[in-house]
């Protein structure tokens, strides 16, 4: 990919964005925004995307949606070839995490092997879900009966296959499992009642057979004598003039054709259910039958009133049951067990690899307890079980608290103990599995990284950087990676050198766009190149708090007077020009002496002033540090001056020093605070002594919480002040 055009359109809140992003130089491309800019919405529709689902605006559901993500050649971007990493999810667990087997040779083997097995085992199973009436869960069902867990349905065949291959068919092959045993139905088996009333339908069913003229108990009943017909029939036996004959307990009796074979079996089966007492003991059972619930299970014992005596034990019919299937399907099941058994060692030997090997598995964890700093160490601990038994690996934790030795801890229990930050770190570990599993596979894959680092302190944050750089050059993998935060934005831009591909987000009410950085690493040196043009007005207002700071670590006590008398109402305020300006730049700027300023003589105050009124006026929220903090200056400055009128002090207020807004406004609330039609000032006085101190007391380091800051709310509070002095 050389490149991805984005138009969207009603996305979460995205009213219009469209943009192009370059892949052709740099595999990643970084873009901050400010909280409530787009950050959210714009990773939303990306995991929609991933995802296959439809984009929405979720406020304004009228509104129609657009979302079109295209590469340059304007086709789509598959949904699998996208994965979002959004900041934080609970309990996410990678899906690809069972794809990280030992090397491809033994991988591709591996499938081979399997996908044999599972040809055959599919085959049997079409056969087993129309002979039971079940469409699903057989393979746990059959696991269960037969070994006691639920993923062992290959060895439950194989301890059955004796049975199974030697033995013929029965009766039970015809039965419909899935019409006797559903919750319903099994509830009611085990009631004490019924128990009770088929103790008596057995005894009189085995005291009639038992006195019956051709069966006999456990040695021949009324199927196999069906059987025995239909092999007779089949074979020609009566038409080549044969005769049976049946040996009962008075005379013995010559059959000659199929019809008086069939005639006297049906005699002797009907006489046996249509017997007063065994039809009077299964009434007993029909009156319990009488829920809506169980009316289908009454007309299939109603048909099939032989199986009645089998449920005296459920757990032994439901064996019977599936063997007799299994028999029935015996060609199917001896294919499967084949190929099962020719591949047993095989997979054994590659599982034995598995253990032994350094897989990529391992890989992932040597990633992640190698550069995280958390409190518990990562390993996988059944690397056979996810060959054999096709499980997701199970991640072990070991919790170490200094010197103690490391305790071995459950994922839920580990989580209820770790802070916020080391719960994401568990986080990234399962989008590392995600990354590297996709890597193995070679799958072509845009990462749309969402404040991933966020939370986190720096030397995890640095980690998650190092990884992002790791990943830059691989082969089919791109990134779009979004923060808030100016301090992780400029770290990654540096690290992974995205010069040129780096964008602010900007915002009209309409119209979301991505503007190439105008922010920049030294962001005090282009200040310093540029406050001389007359167009970079914000740039010679954001001077004055760096400059100040200077001058008070250098000792420059009159210089830094002067631009205190800047940043708040001080007698000389009015005064201070911006020839005046100058000269305490060059003073304090010694590499700066040739620094010429415009317009000399105008005042800086009525300069700052402007330049706030001109950066309120414009519609367009663009993200400019300097315009941030010039609108910051402004905004205390006519507060003070509000604040010095209402309390008409001048002598106090000469003498105030050092905290002096925090001083105004405490002495203002103290004498308007009781004051009802002074509520709304107090309220908007109290927003510029949160919002504007930390813009204003700028130095080198602590820059980047000025710029996570919306630029709508200082606008607002510029705003507002204006409406407490008119």
């Amino acid at each position: 990919m050389q490149n991805l055009k984005i138009s969207l359109q009603n996305c979460y809140g995205i009213r219009s964005l469209d943009a192009e992003l370059d892949f052709s130089k740099k595999k990643a491309n970084i873009i901050y925004a400010a909280n409530g800019m787009m950050k959210t919405s714009f990773a939303k529709t990306f995991k929609d995307l991933s995802e296959g689902k439809p984009t929405v605006d979720r406020i304004y559901k009228d509104r129609e949606s657009l979302r079109k993500i295209l590469d340059e050649n304007d086709a789509d971007i598959p949904s699998e070839e996208v994965f979002v990493v959004e900041p934080y999810v609970p309990g996410y667990e990678s899906t690809r995490i069972s794809t990280l087997l030992v090397n491809k040779e033994l991988k591709i083997e591996y499938d081979e092997i399997l996908g044999a097995i599972s040809d055959k085992q599919e085959a049997l199973m079409k056969e087993l879900r129309k002979s039971s009436g079940l469409k699903k869960d057989i393979e746990g069902i059959i696991s269960q009966l037969f070994t006691k867990e639920n993923d062992r349905f290959l060895v439950a065949l194989g301890r059955l296959e004796k049975e199974v291959l030697e033995e013929d068919k029965t009766e039970l092959a015809d039965i419909n499992y899935g019409e006797i045993f559903n919750d319903k139905v099994e509830a009611f088996l085990n009631t004490k009642d019924f128990k009770s009333k088929l103790s008596d339908y057995t005894k009189v069913y085995d005291k009639l057979l038992s006195s019956s003229t051709f069966f006999r108990k456990g040695v021949f009943n009324h199927y196999q004598a069906s059987e025995i017909t239909k092999q007779l029939k089949n074979h020609g036996f009566f038409k080549a003039e044969h005769s049976v004959y049946l040996n009962p307990k008075t005379d013995k009796k010559e059959i000659t054709t199929e019809e008086q074979l069939e005639e006297v079996i049906k005699k002797e089966k009907e006489a046996i259910l249509t017997s007063p007492e065994l039809m009077k003991a299964f009434e007993e059972i029909d009156s319990k039958l009488t829920t809506q619930d169980l009316r289908t299970f009454r007309e299939y014992l109603l048909n099939h009133q032989t199986i009645l005596p089998e449920l005296a034990n459920p757990e032994l019919f439901k064996a019977k049951l599936w063997k007799a299937y299994l028999i029935n399907h015996k060609e199917a099941y001896r294919a499967l067990m084949d190929e099962y058994n020719k591949g047993k060692k095989r997979i054994q030997a590659i599982t034995d690899l598995a253990s032994q090997e350094a897989t990529e598995w391992q890989n992932v964890i040597n990633i992640f307890n190698r550069r995280f700093s958390v409190p518990f160490k990562v390993s996988i601990e059944n690397k056979q079980d996810v060959i054999l038994k096709r499980v997701t690996p199970n991640i072990k934790f070991e919790f170490s608290d200094d010197d103690e030795k490391p305790i071995s801890i459950e994922r839920n229990e580990l989580i209820d103990i770790l802070s916020n930050g080391e719960r994401r770190a568990l986080y990234i570990l399962n989008i590392i599995f995600e990354v590297e599993a996709r890597k193995s596979a070679r799958v072509p894959t845009l990462f749309v990284i969402d404040d991933i680092a966020d939370s986190f302190d720096y030397k995890n944050k640095y980690a998650i950087v190092e990884y992002l750089h790791d990943i830059l050059n691989e082969d089919g993998f791109y990134q779009i990676i979004l923060t808030h935060n100016y301090d992780f934005y400029r770290t990654v831009s540096g690290r992974l050198e995205l010069s040129g591909a780096r964008y602010h987000a900007a915002k009209t009410k309409e119209v979301t766009r991505l503007e190439k950085e105008s922010i920049y690493k030294d962001v005090f040196e282009k200040w310093k190149e540029q406050a001389g043009a007359e167009t970079k007005t914000a740039m010679l207002i954001a001077m004055i708090p760096f400059v100040r700071n200077l001058a008070q670590y250098c000792g420059y006590d009159d210089e830094e007077k002067k631009l205190t008398s800047l940043l708040h109402i001080k007698p000389e305020t009015a005064s201070i020009t911006i020839s005046n300006l100058q000269t305490v730049f060059r003073t304090v700027l010694k590499d700066r002496q040739t620094i010429e300023l415009p317009n000399p003589t105008k005042l800086v105050k009525e300069v700052i002033y402007d330049e706030a009124a001109s950066i309120c006026a414009n519609a367009i929220e663009t993200m400019e540090l300097e315009k941030k903090i010039a609108l910051s200056i402004a905004i205390r400055l006519k507060t003070e001056e509000f604040l010095i009128a209402k309390i008409n002090k001048p002598a106090w207020v000469e003498g105030l020093g050092s905290f002096q807004t925090a001083k105004l406004i405490r002495e203002y609330k103290a004498i308007y605070g009781s004051d009802a039609k002074e509520e709304s000032s107090i309220k908007i006085i109290e927003r510029v002594n949160l919002m504007t101190p930390e813009n204003i007391h700028l130095n080198s380091f602590m820059y980047e919480p000025i710029l996570d800051m919306s630029n709508e709310h200082l606008k607002q509070l510029c705003e507002d002040v204006k409406l407490l002095i008119a």
